[in-house]
């Protein structure tokens, strides 16, 4: 905002002078441990769930935050945070922040930083193409209105008032997709588990049961492979080898040991039994595709999504020599079931859509191809649902922050195998009722965007001077902000806060 723009008695101030801003400390893998003091990641501050890493390190205590203290991440989620958790220690990437309060109060430096960001991202010091940063000079060189100190409660008691309504009707409306989000688990759970079509049950005697069905499943598969067999024997002109169909590779059986009993007419099956095969895709060297012209999309975990679609909002691309060459393994057609098998998250699932042309995945994605018999929709539903995700997450592996499944555990996961009919039946009862979901959280999501549009144009008002009257008789920002420039330069160097030093471990 221009200084001619403000109330009269308003002014500009750069960041810098607002308060100090302290990045935080770049702890390594090593100096996390089990006990200690917590370390806040930008993770910790946009979600509160999220595990808190601890150290035992010894740190300045400038890096020590503390109940109520106001913290500014600058890369990946930008954003300003209040600390409302136990005494912690401040992570790199991440401000603390101490207000200057003598110039601006330190709930509206809260309120005028949400806004400062929000501007810089419109600007050229916004870097990153996937985690987006802001560098610490032009933030800390970025302006800012700053009021006269007498206006400055006024502004602040007029924010929280219209913002605490604005806040409670957004929690409300949080809350409710919560609700949605639980109870679009519970429908997945009923499905898996035969709950959800038991009254379909009662009315219907399927024409074949679900052993019936896995039994032929694998008799064909097994005669695919002979088949196969016969015909390299013969492209070779050798005769079959004797007991060559002894070299069957049978697939995996299920562990049933701990698994629920399942509805009559079902059956546990394995993933390798269910599927063509399981594999995952491969991502091509950067200096591979270095011609022609790249026109086949490239599927990465970011276009999977938790509602069994794909999200092609975000799209890249390879060549079509690169596709069908490098990537030739890992090409998925329609009716392909995808699973990301690196995160987190993991488990975000989609189902290659009918009208899908043939397209390539990177090698964090896995490719369940459903044999005849079994219905990818309903594959997508057992891999969506907490029963699969909860067996799979227990067989998951984390290494340095990433977490991981392999495709042997992708291939032993149990799927419940009903009646070809009954998954069909399934399938159009889930759909309409997450379908129904969907709707209710379009509408909270569209509610949300416009609360959040509120709050902007309140911030905006308050940034502007048009939240509250402004007083003549107040004194100017102006005057203050010399009269503290003047008592920071009569402080001498030696009086000044230290900057913090190295840690020790």
């Amino acid at each position: 905002m221009k200084k001619e723009q403000l109330p009269k008695n308003w002014s500009t101030v750069k960041l810098e002078e607002t308060g100090e801003y302290i990045n935080g400390f770049a702890f390594k893998p090593n100096h996390r441990e089990s006990t200690g003091l917590p370390i806040i990641r930008i993770q910790n501050l946009t979600d509160e769930t999220k595990p808190l890493n601890r150290t035992n390190i010894a740190v300045p205590s400038a890096y020590e935050v503390f109940r109520g203290d106001m913290l500014v991440s600058w890369s990946a989620t930008l954003d300003v945070f209040i600390w409302r958790r136990e005494k912690a220690l401040v992570n790199q990437h991440i401000f603390k922040v101490n207000p200057e309060e003598n110039l601006i109060k330190k709930n509206l430096l809260f309120y005028w930083l949400k806004i400062a960001i929000e501007d810089l991202q419109e600007t050229e010091h916004l870097h990153g193409s996937t985690m987006k940063h802001i560098n610490r000079g032009p933030f800390l060189a970025h302006e800012v209105p700053l009021p006269p100190a007498a206006e400055q409660p006024r502004i602040v008691e007029k924010l929280e008032e219209l913002l605490s309504d604005l806040d409670a009707g957004v929690a409300e409306l949080k809350a409710a997709q919560r609700k949605l989000g639980q109870y679009r688990q519970s429908l997945l759970k009923a499905a898996v588990e035969g709950a959800l079509t038991a009254s379909w049950r009662a009315q219907h005697t399927p024409t074949e049961t679900g052993a019936q069905l896995l039994e032929r499943i694998l008799t064909e598969r097994r005669a695919r492979w002979e088949a196969r067999q016969l015909a390299k024997f013969e492209a070779q002109g050798k005769a079959p080898p004797k007991d060559w169909r002894k070299k069957y590779p049978e697939p995996v059986r299920p562990d049933i040991s701990d698994l629920p009993k399942l509805p009559p007419n079902w059956v546990w099956a394995s993933g390798e039994q269910l599927c063509e095969f399981i594999t995952k895709g491969t991502t091509p060297p950067k200096d591979l595709d270095t011609d022609g012209e790249k026109t086949v999309p490239f599927l990465r975990v970011t276009n999977l999504t938790d509602r069994g679609e794909l999200d092609l909002s975000d799209k890249v691309f390879v060549s079509a020599k690169t596709h069908q060459g490098f990537l030739a393994r890992s090409a998925v057609y329609p009716d392909d079931v995808l699973m990301n098998i690196v995160g987190p998250p993991l488990g975000q699932v989609a189902v290659v859509p009918k009208t899908f042309p043939e397209w390539n995945i990177n090698q964090a994605i896995a490719i369940f191809r459903a044999v005849d018999g079994v219905l990818p929709a309903f594959i997508c539903c057992h891999l969506l649902s907490p029963v699969a995700q909860k067996w799979l997450k227990a067989r998951s592996k984390t290494t340095a922050g990433q977490t991981n499944l392999t495709l042997e555990v992708c291939r032993e996961l149990p799927f419940p195998l009903p009646p070809v009919d009954e998954q069909q039946a399934l399938v159009l009862h889930l759909t309409a009722a997450i379908d129904g979901t969907a709707r209710h959280n379009q509408t909270i999501d569209q509610a949300l965007k416009q609360s959040a549009a509120q709050r902007k144009n309140i911030l905006k008002a308050a940034f502007s001077g048009q939240l509250v009257p402004q007083d003549p008789g107040d004194e100017p920002a102006a005057v203050l902000l010399e009269r503290i420039r003047a008592e920071r330069a009569a402080v001498a160097p030696a009086a000044r806060r230290a900057r913090p030093t190295k840690a020790t471990a």
